[in-house]
């Protein structure tokens, strides 16, 4: 399996989709050499590099009820709406311990992508950049305006990976992998549509000229890779596991049995592509 790259697109809490998807993965025992995500899709593929095989359906799941996870109390308070300490410390720490050796003893490159605010740029950690920050580095990947705070990293100011590059394939295949495996949190035959509020974005953001710049061409840059990804699968470089129907979680979503329901939809997507996976694979 040398040279095949694991690509993770983000959203939030669809990100629940490839959490099931990777579970079935592990269950499969089929570990990629390399591993790209953004946002949910790091957080998600950190949990695969480190062999923890119900962490993604844990901090998902059954945490989501907790007020310090997702709330307008975090909102209120800390001007944040996922509590980010409680998501990058308290979890991974303390409550749903992450296998920090395990994930850095592990042979897989993880590959973690950011946007650098004030370029508007997509930025790549690799093993070697981020050492022993792995949290670090993806806290900021899921660092969404408007309901995360900027952070600061090295000389860096960064957030959230999806806004610059929402599905880094290209990355990947620059970095060597002439096939890809590629995790889609939505369902074929979905566009992106511009974002609709970008007064207050540029207000909020206005020392960040690169990242208002990242947020207003975001739909292109999605729409464009998608086109990408879809001719690349068409010629037999890239392996494309996604929803065959449209989502009923959206990005923000606190419903246990619907992102239950999701996660069950991810095992069993994957499970009915397993056959040619393996030949893709082989």
């Amino acid at each position: 399996m040398d040279n095949i790259g694991l690509v993770l697109e983000g959203g939030g809490s669809r990100g629940v989709y490839t959490a099931g998807v990777i579970r079935y993965l592990m269950e499969q025992e089929i570990y990629l050499p390399y591993i790209i995500g953004v946002s949910a899709g790091a957080c998600n593929g950190s949990s695969y590099v480190s062999r923890q095989l119900d962490r993604n359906r844990a901090v998902n799941i059954d945490y989501i009820d907790h007020p310090e996870y997702l709330s307008f109390r975090n909102f209120i308070k800390k001007r944040q709406l996922f509590g980010m300490d409680f998501l990058f410390d308290s979890l991974p720490n303390e409550l749903e311990p992450f296998d920090f050796d395990a994930f850095y003893d592990a042979k897989e490159e993880f590959v973690v992508g950011v946007t650098d605010c004030l370029t508007g740029e997509p930025v790549f950690f690799k093993r070697e950049d981020y050492q022993m920050d792995i949290l670090t580095v993806i806290r900021a990947s899921s660092s969404l305006p408007l309901v995360a705070p900027v952070v600061p990293y090295g000389e860096r100011m960064l957030m959230d990976g999806g806004i610059s590059d929402p599905i880094p394939i290209r990355q990947s295949v620059k970095d060597g992998n002439k096939k890809n495996v590629v995790v889609l949190t939505r369902n074929r035959g979905y566009s992106k549509k511009p974002q609709s509020f970008g007064w207050y974005i540029r207000k909020k953001y206005k020392e960040y000229p690169g990242l208002i710049k990242a947020i207003e061409k975001r739909h292109n840059v999605y729409n464009e890779t998608l086109d990408y990804i879809f001719e690349e699968e068409k010629k037999g470089n890239v392996f494309v596991i996604n929803p065959s129907e449209k989502l009923e979680v959206g990005r923000i979503e606190r419903d246990k049995d619907k992102l239950t329901a999701l996660y069950q939809k991810g095992l069993a997507d994957a499970k009915k592509v397993a056959e040619p996976l393996k030949e893709f694979l082989s």
